[in-house]
């Protein structure tokens, strides 16, 4: 690998780079012995293909979707029954049809990687660090798997978990796969209304919780949450208790209750069950911008196909490598990482704050496990830049290769930061794609250069554009994200959507026909990108995604709120301030007192991450002709857009509302 700004060994280049300029190029030899070059050597060899440039190669990609995951099919040797033609079924968007004559099992792709040779998983929690090996983890989903079976879980049966970022979770997930039945996941930080709005739409038939977990150097006690889950979910027969660091110092009392070691103590074959390559995986979550969070369902063929396709090709993870990404088992992040097992590398869990005891554990831990690949949220990066630390000062990371950030648009002074305080020689890649397709749309590839502000291209297989207002895709220019061809990972469906109507509301009701994802993003003509944020009212913060709607669910229970807005002011360049506006009940005033019963609600009842940075207390929320809450002008003009270019005071039922909000973008956008 090479740098492309050479200085002296921890200097700052002489010239700050602007967005575009070189930062760092692959070396001739990184990049021929990269997992895509191999791919595309392969592509001469079988199919007789041979493409100029990665561009190139993205563009036969998109024209050719049959031909291009026919040829992923082949080159990561899919194991499965039947024909794998046709590709594509039906082709349409929503609705096409992926490999309708194969049986597979995405467990069995897992275990095919199996070796005593190094460590299936690595995981570190505020506890210490402990290995499973690949012995350890086919016993212990063996044993799961059949006692999930004779529980009478069948496939299609959803399986639920509450659980922290443990082996045990991946465990529980990876029999699930083996018997077919679906997996879903709740962060343990989560409060029980989010579950609850997450859990309820799928009517659980198991759910695997915890007692208690620690974070940040405290012992969190999750077994009231629990109960009232269980109270709540009458679907649910039956539970399994994962037990916690408390859970030997008070009884915990849930009905239906078998306790993990009991149910991993006896050996049992492994034995996979193969299914359609539509047939569900595992549902995910929207983040609940409005309403209940949308139940995603994604399936076992497109998840093995896309994450093969996304890990081995854009992402170069190889077998024997050790990636890491921080993420709570309720960010589809998390779902990615374990994705890692596929290609035969070790999954590097991460449990607990990664800036405590001290700020300097995370890096310690990346640098002392020898981890290949670390993933983390922009946020993260840019917490640790503002520390002022240096981790290359205490740390070699001699086997660190390549950094993913994502979660938010990574800043130009981040990514000098990387280079300068964590490893010179080194890929740094912005990516950004979505739980609903769980992967990228725009991400990397090893044998392009890193250029600062931008994301290195788009993934194979991706046909992303941006859209102008009038629908036409352009370059160079700020647009709404859209994919104009299907993707093997979208949503199969939306669970308990009657007639697929918020499937199509949420992604095909702008473009009918075309994906509209909601980012703002801009194209350059060497098939960069520049991402710009969210273009709806989605909440990102510290790479956890969360809806409006949730927070208002738990300030609005309060006796004293009336009525709120909230807004995330995050945007290219400049750090996230979470905003949040209340309309108060006559009598009441925004004093200290109520403003930390506020922060207090929200911290316990949704998220402790998604606390507002500031309150304002104000007259009214501006609103629609039709009551809905305007977020995205309210953002839009909170982070300096003209007020007339925002709204039309004729499409609002209260215009003299914008006046407070217009005084304070002044404020927070001087000249």
């Amino acid at each position: 690998m090479t740098t492309a700004h050479p200085s002296p060994l921890g200097a700052p280049p002489a010239v700050t780079p602007k967005e575009g300029d070189l930062l760092w190029t692959p070396s001739s030899d990184l990049a021929a012995s990269s997992r895509l070059a191999d791919y595309q050597r392969w592509l001469a060899e079988h199919r007789g293909l041979r493409f100029a440039d990665y561009q190139a190669l993205w563009q036969w990609s998109v024209d050719e979707l049959d031909a291009f995951w026919r040829s992923i099919w082949d080159f990561c040797g899919i194991l499965a029954d039947g024909s794998p033609e046709p590709v594509l079924g039906a082709r349409t968007m929503p609705g096409a049809e992926w490999f309708p004559n194969v049986r597979l099992n995405y467990a069995e792709h897992v275990f095919r990687h199996a070796t005593d040779a190094r460590p299936a998983i690595v995981a570190r929690s505020e506890a210490g660090v402990r290995e499973v090996s690949w012995r350890e983890l086919r016993d212990q989903v063996g044993a799961l798997a059949a006692k999930l079976r004779s529980l009478g879980i069948r496939p299609g049966d959803r399986v639920a978990a509450y659980l922290p970022n443990h082996p045990e979770t991946v465990v529980a997930f990876l029999a699930c796969a083996t018997i077919g039945a679906i997996w879903s996941s709740c962060a343990t930080d989560m409060g029980p209304s989010v579950v609850l709005d997450r859990l309820r739409q799928i009517e659980p038939r198991l759910l695997l919780a915890t007692d208690s977990y620690r974070y940040n150097g405290k012992t969190h006690d999750r077994a009231a949450v629990v109960g009232e889950l269980l109270r709540e979910l009458p679907s649910v027969q039956t539970v399994i208790h994962l037990a916690g660091p408390l859970a030997g110092e008070r009884p915990v009392d849930w009905r239906d209750r078998l306790d993990w070691q009991d149910v991993i103590a006896r050996p049992a074959e492994l034995r996979f069950e193969r299914v359609p390559f539509g047939h569900p995986l595992w549902i995910v979550y929207s983040s609940g911008t409005t309403g209940l969070p949308k139940a995603m369902v994604h399936g076992h063929g497109g998840i093995v196909l896309t994450h093969l396709k996304t890990l081995t090709l854009q992402h170069d993870v190889r077998p024997g490598d050790r990636m890491m990404f921080l993420a709570s088992t309720g960010w589809i992040v998390w779902n990615m990482q374990v994705g890692a097992l596929l290609v035969g590398a070790t999954v590097m869990l991460y449990d607990g704050n990664p800036a405590w005891p001290d700020t300097r554990a995370l890096w310690r831990h990346v640098d002392q496990q020898g981890v290949t690949l670390l993933g983390c949220g922009a946020a993260f990066l840019i917490n640790c830049m503002k520390e002022g630390l240096r981790p290359r000062d205490f740390a070699a990371f001699e086997r660190l290769r390549s950094i993913n950030s994502t979660g938010s648009p990574l800043p130009i002074e981040a990514y000098l930061w990387v280079y300068d305080a964590v490893k010179p020689d080194l890929w740094l890649a912005s990516i950004s794609g979505g739980t609903d397709i769980a992967s990228g749309f725009v991400a990397c590839a090893p044998t392009l250069p890193v250029t600062a502000g931008e994301i290195q291209c788009r993934e194979l297989g991706v046909a992303a554009y941006a859209f102008n207002e009038a629908g036409q895709p352009v370059v160079n220019e700020v647009g709404e994200l859209v994919v104009t061809k299907p993707m093997p990972s979208m949503p199969l469906y939306f669970w308990n959507d009657p007639g697929n109507k918020r499937y199509l509301e949420s992604y095909f009701e702008t473009y009918p026909g075309l994906w509209r994802h909601g980012d703002w993003i801009r194209f350059t003509e060497g098939g960069s990108a520049v991402i710009y944020g969210r273009s709806d009212s989605t909440i990102n913060r510290f790479g956890i995604r969360m809806g409006t709607a949730e927070i208002y669910r738990v300030v609005e229970e309060l006796p004293e709120v009336r009525d709120s807005l909230v807004v995330d002011l995050e945007y290219l360049g400049r750090p996230s301030f979470l905003a949040l506006f209340v309309v108060l009940q006559p009598g009441h005033a925004l004093d200290e007192a109520l403003r930390k019963k506020i922060f207090g609600q929200i911290r316990t009842k949704a998220s402790a991450r998604h606390v507002p940075d500031e309150v304002y207390a104000v007259a009214e929320i501006p609103r629609t002709l039709t009551g809905k809450k305007m977020e995205v002008p309210v953002r839009k003009l909170l982070l300096g857009a003209a007020p007339e270019k925002v709204a039309s005071p004729d499409a609002m039922a209260n215009p003299a509302s914008l006046d407070f909000f217009v005084r304070l973008a002044r404020d927070l956008n001087p000249a």
